[in-house]
């Protein structure tokens, strides 16, 4: 049987408290975040089975799964893909991050993702999003991935991800509560990153592109597609069966995540960004539109 290492979350969170890496505190937010994002990552620290999950985790990504990526991966760099490696640090710099590292994985998925520790994340980008997507969409993309950083997001995604990976291991309910409970707040984080790549992108239209590119993946209907159809296929189904589902994901339904980036795009706050003026809601009366859109994934 596997030597598990000795889980001390409590240590762990006392020390990132007196850390100033990469955006505050570890349950601060910023001005952009979505708020219950904030509120449910306050709450971890009180819930035995995800503190469990969150160290196991940690110690995990530092012990192999690094090594195993830079076998498997190609490390981007100013020397190696620098194009890439230019629209990271437009990305870091407008969230006021450190750039981060991004590798290039082979896979013909559209998908990127974040993972690691708050001293040690990297960004994953699947080959096939770099065949797919514009220079600007791809800075909504990666935009979106470093709003994981920044928010502090990325351990509970690294738990996220192991605790799917071993669902079929152990037994289904000694790791159900972890799951459920990370999977309600990724989908909040999931918001909250939307307009961090908003806030990259400053564009609408170009930001929800890239999103509905994900549910597409054909070339040859990208130019073809209605996207006021598309949101319409979520007026037919939000009252169905099948929208309690949504409870077992990581990610909030796409149409949702199209309206809600439609809502910030109405704030001040993305406005001012954008260069689209003066006014605009307020981020508190956004939290409640969306929270209103969102209601029922959790």
């Amino acid at each position: 049987m596997a030597d598990f290492p000795e889980l001390d979350f409590k240590s762990w969170v006392d020390a990132r408290r007196s850390s100033h890496l990469g955006g505050g505190p570890e349950t601060e937010g910023h001005a952009y975040a979505y708020n219950l994002d904030q509120s449910t990552r306050a709450a971890f620290a009180r819930m035995t089975a995800v503190e469990l999950a969150v160290t196991s985790s940690v110690r995990m990504f530092k012990q192999v799964w690094r090594s195993e990526l830079l076998g498997n991966a190609v490390k981007v760099s100013d020397r190696q893909f620098p194009r890439l490696q230019r629209i990271a640090k437009e990305c870091a710099d407008t969230l006021h991050i450190p750039t981060p590292q991004l590798y290039i994985v082979a896979n013909a998925s559209l998908n990127a993702a974040t993972y690691g520790t708050h001293d040690e994340s990297f960004i994953m980008v699947h080959s096939a999003l770099i065949d797919h997507y514009t220079d600007e969409e791809l800075r909504m993309v990666i935009g979106h991935e470093c709003g994981h950083i920044h928010n502090k997001h990325v351990v509970y995604l690294t738990a996220l991800h192991y605790l799917t990976q071993m669902a079929g291991i152990f037994v289904k309910w000694a790791v159900q509560p972890a799951l459920l409970a990370l999977n309600a707040w990724s989908r909040r984080a999931e918001i909250t990153c939307d307009r961090a790549g908003m806030l990259c992108s400053r564009d609408l239209d170009v930001s929800t592109k890239a999103m509905t590119k994900l549910v597409l993946g054909s070339r040859k209907l990208y130019e073809e597609f209605n996207m006021d159809a598309f949101l319409e296929q979520y007026e037919e189904g939000k009252d169905g069966v099948g929208k309690y589902m949504e409870v077992f994901a990581s990610h909030p339904w796409l149409p949702k995540r199209v309206l809600a980036m439609r809502v910030f795009g109405e704030s001040a706050l993305y406005r001012e960004a954008a260069n689209l003026g003066p006014g605009g809601l307020t981020m508190p009366e956004v939290d409640e539109k969306v929270r209103l859109l969102l209601k029922g994934d959790a």
